[in-house]
């Protein structure tokens, strides 16, 4: 059967095409945020995998923050702050659906939802993503005011019952938000994973909390497919 048939002459085929290819490649910009003292390379897995799965290199965001040298010199307030505000900015503007997804790992997912809930751009987020996050603090970090000796642990940190995350607790950070959790994680399960009664990592009003047997890093490392399945 010929072009003609369909009512289209060759030329024009040929100039709609370019905005077709567009609009099937058009995927939320992800904006992926690594843990205290981590890096953009451990969401490597995941790069890849968006990556196989038709996202750009242009569509993919993944700001470096804090001190990589001194863990309990990083909080969620200041210089830490700034590269992933400017990454979440950034991504929302250059996105061509004019949304984002956002995957943080461990105190990226705090920092990422204390970004989100400043900037006030929680209807601008239809995926959010909480691998292995101290949602409801670290009891190796104690009880908020007491024994919160480090920057990580104070009122700007993940001490249970911080006035960081308190003043947190139950807003939303994305249309949909998703958790990701391992009752062996070896460093939110430091004592206990529970914070009276619930799972550290659980997300306030998410879709669905994922479980896994695994550490803390290879809850990052081994769920890429698991992530990007649930962008789309």
């Amino acid at each position: 059967m010929s072009i003609k048939t369909y009512g289209l002459g060759l030329l024009a085929v040929l100039l709609f095409l370019p905005a077709l290819s567009a609009r099937a490649t058009c995927h939320d910009t992800v904006v992926l945020v690594h843990g205290n003292t981590g890096s953009p390379a451990d969401f490597q897995n995941t790069y890849d995998r968006l990556r196989q799965q038709g996202w750009s290199d242009a569509q993919i965001v993944a700001p470096a923050w804090g001190n990589a040298y001194c863990a309990a010199c990083n909080d969620h307030s200041g210089s830490e702050e700034t590269p992933v505000r400017n990454a979440i900015s950034s991504a929302i503007a250059g996105s061509c659906s004019g949304h984002i997804d956002v995957i943080g790992h461990s105190m990226g997912v705090t920092l990422a939802m204390r970004e989100i809930d400043r900037l006030g751009v929680a209807g601008k987020v239809d995926v959010f993503i909480g691998i292995a996050g101290a949602v409801h603090g670290l009891w190796s970090c104690g009880m908020y005011p007491w024994n919160v000796a480090t920057a990580t642990c104070g009122s700007y940190g993940l001490s249970v019952g911080s006035p960081l995350l308190q003043g947190m607790a139950g807003h939303r950070f994305g249309a949909h938000m998703y958790s990701m959790k391992s009752w062996s994680d070896e460093i939110n399960c430091y004592g206990s994973c529970l914070v009276y009664g619930v799972h550290t990592s659980t997300i306030p009003g998410e879709d669905y909390s994922f479980d896994y047997p695994y550490g803390h890093y290879q809850l990052l490392w081994l769920t890429a497919a698991d992530q990007v399945s649930l962008l789309e």
